[in-house]
């Protein structure tokens, strides 16, 4: 069993600069560095390389020699591998979670849940791939029939910076499992926890299998896509780049997989217990500052407790503690960054030039200390259907209210929106919760529980939330192809032909 100790962010040492990882050792990046900040108090945590197209040449042939080697690596071996990498990152999740929580802003204590999850990703494709190979086999007519699953060759992931060890975990352990090498990307404004995972996780693979390239989405992201030797692309961030990836997928002819935005419908019928529901509303839409794409931010409220849940819902968000990110009491820290942050707080003059209500919240908040740093009140708007704010991604701790009275257009302003990653539930009627669940255009629906992920469960969205399932068994199909094998016992009889 892990012991897990307590780490003081004042004794966090990094190195002074983190150069792309390529064939398993750290190497000068040709443009330099780029800094990496805390979110929070504007310091200098220390460098992320700058990488371009010399590095992502680098990294893609090292992929491309490591592939013959670890694709025929034994299941067996790969999945001794990849729970030795989850042992690993369970060891060291402390440091690593203080890492995240100053980069991103983001509330220590959001943390524990985030790397629950990244450890057991890499255990869970470690068992699963151990049955996922069993293809089928069968007698024909003189002969028999083989299928199998062969890996795809090299995979180039790029991923956000909102959680960053749960989209490395998500990308990196199904790719390995099924037996590909990886260019992984991570986000510039994120970087430091998966520079130093994947130092720990380069000594215990072959070098070569991964391969790490951090850097500007203009520069090194624009370039992995675009390399001629990819055999797959995953992404995960906005809609308008999802569609440049897909769109350079589809000119190459190869798999892509695209976790795109959300906006989450979480619907409340009137037989609630609400407070328990009102507690359940606030986390699913402040949880992460606000920065997921599966929040529950677009809340649908019955009509019969309409007043009652939206003036508990305002006594709740105003208790929500806002405070230094690496502080565990703290419920809502910094947004990532200055340009996010004005993002956000942008929204909320939309909101208001289009008509709609701010019933709570809609400023920054200062935190002393932290002046730096885009502190965010929860912030409730009572909104129309229509409305930008009640359409689009906001990226921060905000959701709008809506009442509705009848079930088919509650269903229809749930679907009525470009996205559909994720939805909640909120009802002590099964029946009417599960007719419901099963009328919504998303991925994930929870009911009474938001964020309530499951072991193997798929996740990936509807329309514009993008395009294939991770954190499931479905993730190796995604990274692996099917063959199929004939092997007749004897060659036809001469003049068969005739």
């Amino acid at each position: 069993m892990v012991t897990l100790t307590q780490i003081n962010p004042n004794t966090i040492e990094f190195a002074e600069k983190y150069g792309p990882i390529i064939n398993g050792k750290m190497v000068e990046p040709i443009n330099g560095y780029i800094d990496a900040v805390n979110s929070a108090t504007g310091k200098v945590l220390s460098k992320i390389g700058r990488c371009g197209q010399e590095e992502i040449d680098q990294a893609v042939k090292a992929a491309r020699e490591a592939f013959p080697g670890w694709s025929n690596t034994s299941i067996e071996e790969r999945a001794r591998l990849l729970n030795k990498i989850a042992d690993v990152l369970e060891e060291n999740q402390e440091r690593l979670k203080m890492i995240e929580c100053m980069e991103t802003g983001r509330a220590l204590h959001e943390f524990d849940p985030d790397y629950q999850l990244s450890i057991y990703q890499f255990r869970y494709f470690a068992a699963a791939m151990l049955t996922f190979y069993e293809g089928e086999s069968r007698p024909v007519q003189n002969g028999y029939l083989i299928t199998k699953k062969e890996p795809l060759g090299v995979c180039a992931q790029i991923i956000p910076w909102n959680v960053p060890m749960i989209m490395t975990s998500f990308k990196l352990a199904p790719a390995l499992a099924a037996g590909n090498t990886v260019v992984l990307k991570p986000a510039e404004d994120a970087c430091l926890s998966v520079m130093e995972f994947i130092k720990l996780a380069a000594e215990i693979l072959p070098k070569g299998v991964i391969n790490v390239v951090p850097g500007y989405g203009e520069e090194a992201g624009q370039s992995l896509i675009e390399h001629p030797d990819i055999d797959k692309l995953a992404f995960t961030g906005s809609v308008n780049v999802g569609r440049l990836v897909g769109k350079k997928a589809g000119e190459k002819l190869i798999p892509v997989t695209l976790e795109l935005g959300g906006k989450s419908p979480h619907i409340v019928f009137p037989d609630v217990d609400i407070d328990q529901a009102v507690e359940n509303a606030v986390f699913a839409f402040t949880t992460f500052n606000g920065q997921s794409c599966i929040l529950g931010t677009r809340l649908l409220i019955h009509h019969d407790i309409y007043d009652k849940f939206v003036e508990k819902l305002i006594e709740r968000a105003k208790q929500v503690k806002i405070g230094p990110p690496t502080e565990r009491s703290t419920r809502i820290g910094s947004i990532i960054n200055e340009k996010q942050g004005k993002r956000v707080l942008s929204y909320f003059e939309i909101a208001k030039n289009e008509g709609a209500k701010i019933l709570h919240g809609g400023n920054r908040v200062t935190v002393p200390g932290h002046e730096n740093g885009y502190f965010i009140e929860p912030t409730v708007i009572e909104a129309e259907p229509h409305m930008r704010i009640a359409q689009e991604e906001i990226f921060g701790p905000a959701c709008t209210v809506t009442r509705w009275n009848d079930e088919d257009e509650m269903i229809k302003i749930a679907n009525g929106v470009d996205y559909g990653l994720a939805a909640g539930i909120m009802t002590n009627n099964l029946e009417s919760a599960l007719n419901t669940a099963n009328k919504l255009e998303a991925g994930s629906v929870w009911i009474n529980s938001y964020f309530n992920f499951q072991s193997g469960a798929p996740f990936g969205g509807y329309k514009n939330s993008g395009v294939g399932r991770e954190y499931s068994k479905e993730a190796l199909d995604a990274y692996s192809q099917s063959k199929t094998i004939v092997a007749a016992y004897k060659l036809p009889p001469a003049g068969f032909f005739k």
